[in-house]
Parts: C-alpha cells; structure tokens; sequence
C-alpha cells in the first residue's frame, strides 16, 4: 500500500505542478522584464523535494515539463528546452544545497539558489540556441526578478510543509 499511495501523490503534485505552470503561461508576461515568470510550479517541486525525497521531486519536475509543454503546445520548441535546461540545472543545485548545506540553509536560500540557477540554466540554453554572448547582458534583469519570487516561493513552501503531513503507514488520514 506504501507504493501506491507514494504514487498518487507524485500524481497529485505533477498535476498541481502542470495546472500552475498552465495557469502561469496565461498571465501575461512582464512589460518590465519581458519572459520573465514567477515560477508557481516550482513551489510544487520544491515542496516535493521537501516532502517525498529527491528521486521523487525529479519525476514531478520532468512529468510537468513534458506534460504542460505538450499541453500548451511548446513541446520541443526553444521554450521547451529553455524550461527543461532551467529546470534540471535548478533541480540539481537545490538538492546538492539540500542534501550538503541543509543545516545551514533554509528553504528559503535553497529556493533563492533554485530561482537563480533557473535563470542561469536558460541563459545558457539560449546561448546554444542563437550563439551570442550578448544574451548574458540580460542576467541582472532576471536576478532582479528572480529574488523576491524565489524567497516567495521558499516561504511559501515552509508554510505548506509544516502544515501538509504526508502519512504513508495508516489507512486513513483524515479524521471526519
């Protein structure tokens, strides 16, 4: 029964992670900034690294990527690879400062270090992509929009997993 029950809430939290990065893809993008995001599923992948360990955080990661680019029809389109380079680059550095620097980070910083490795890892994707260095000149401008949506995001997820409790031995969670 523990498998099972691991599994669907893997399902749960990639189809939470899929609705919010759909949702987000409506919003329209920052007049400021432009491509810029907030980063809504990732709350969704941090909370799960958090909660069900890292093998399982990189399923929901890799699950929402595919899935929603499929949805919203950008599946194997430069958005695509620059959301799955940001992505698994992100992912990585959140579970090293995680699993070594834990102690002396909280979610929050392991969420900053997320949010700005995110942006770290499309800015290199769309230098393979158009190959000039002139792409970099934009890094400020993301880093700037990256730091209150990453502790945004941290906060958030210290809320959800001190409140959300997760319970894989008995039958039944829920008192009515």
């Amino acid at each position: 029964m523990l498998k099972y029950k691991k599994l669907l809430y893997i399902s749960l939290l990639v189809a939470m992670a899929i609705v919010m990065h759909i949702v987000e893809s409506m919003l329209p993008t920052s007049v400021i900034i432009p491509g810029a995001k907030l980063g809504l599923a990732n709350l969704i992948i941090l909370l799960t690294l958090v909660l069900l360990g890292y093998k399982a955080g990189f399923y929901v990661l890799i699950l929402r990527i595919f899935i929603s680019s499929l949805l919203i029809g950008t599946f194997l389109t430069p958005g695509f690879y620059l959301s799955l380079s940001g992505g698994i680059l992100s992912y990585c550095l959140m579970v090293l400062a995680h699993k070594y620097l834990g102690a002396k980070f909280s979610l929050i910083g392991i969420s900053l270090i997320g949010a700005v490795s995110h942006n770290i890892g499309q800015l290199a994707m769309a230098f393979i992509l158009i190959n000039n260095w002139s792409i970099f000149y934009y890094l400020p401008y993301l880093l700037l929009f990256a730091l209150p949506t990453g502790f945004f995001i941290g906060l958030t997820v210290i809320y959800l997993a001190k409140h959300l409790q997760l319970n894989f031995e008995f039958e039944q969670e829920f008192q009515v």
